[in-house]
């Protein structure tokens, strides 16, 4: 009997399904198996995303309420303090205030975005209260941060901190560091600015050099009519 080409092509369809089906048949157990494992693993992630937004939130409450202890009013000894606005004394109780909220939001929300600024912030008010050395160990904890933002912002500060305290080397390096990878935090005029002025003491022609690249980089920003006055300035 001769088959028309159809009917073969019929049959070699008829036989692919009769074994497809037959492989899952004998491999069902394992087809179940793996399904359910995609299936737990898609809930985990989905579980995760949805817990790490929800810490997120919470974090940012939180460091929104730090903020706010840091940017409080400062009143006279003398004066009573209101009950419903927070005030303080002076900067140094401020800033224990502020430290201490900081490093609560930093504990509890450590793997957070805001988590990560409130360590930030942490260290800053330990520089607002003379303790250098704390601020530094934690600047440079939060300077190798996998977020860009908060490694920039630290590396920013410490760069403050190391031209204080005379460590000017140090600073030109953070500076220059920053200015090859600018983040949204610390774009690279800023470090630009900061690292011509560090330059003006002791070497002014390097500062020059500095504020005339701004200047032509951002002709018309407020960068560039700030470059362009210093430029004027060192040339007298």
């Amino acid at each position: 009997m001769r088959y028309t080409r159809h009917e073969l092509k019929q049959d070699k369809f008829a036989e692919r399904t009769a074994d497809a089906v037959h492989w899952t048949v004998e491999h069902r157990s394992k087809i179940i198996s793996i399904s359910i494992a995609v299936a737990v693993i898609l809930a985990l992630a989905l579980g995760g995303w949805w817990y790490m937004n929800r810490r997120e939130a919470q974090a940012q409450v939180a460091l929104g309420q730090a903020l706010l202890i840091n940017s409080s009013p400062l009143r006279p000894a003398s004066i009573p303090a209101d009950p419903n606005v927070p005030s303080f004394t002076s900067v140094a109780e401020r800033a224990k205030a502020a430290k201490e909220a900081f490093n609560k939001v930093a504990d509890q929300y450590g793997w957070t975005r805001s988590g990560q600024f409130a360590r930030y912030f942490a260290a800053l008010a330990e520089q607002d209260l003379g303790n250098t050395q704390a601020a530094e160990q934690q600047l440079k904890a939060t300077a190798d941060s996998r977020n860009a933002d908060v490694a920039s912002l630290s590396k920013f500060a410490l760069s403050t901190l190391y031209r204080s305290s005379n460590r000017e080397a140090d600073a030109v390096r953070l500076l220059k560091e920053l200015i090859d990878k600018p983040t949204m935090s610390v774009p690279k005029v800023t470090a630009q600015l900061q690292l011509a002025e560090l330059y003006e003491p002791k070497q002014p022609q390097e500062a020059r050099k500095m504020y005339e690249q701004i200047a032509k980089e951002d002709p018309k920003g407020m960068a560039g009519q700030v470059a362009t006055q210093k430029t004027q300035q060192l040339a007298k």
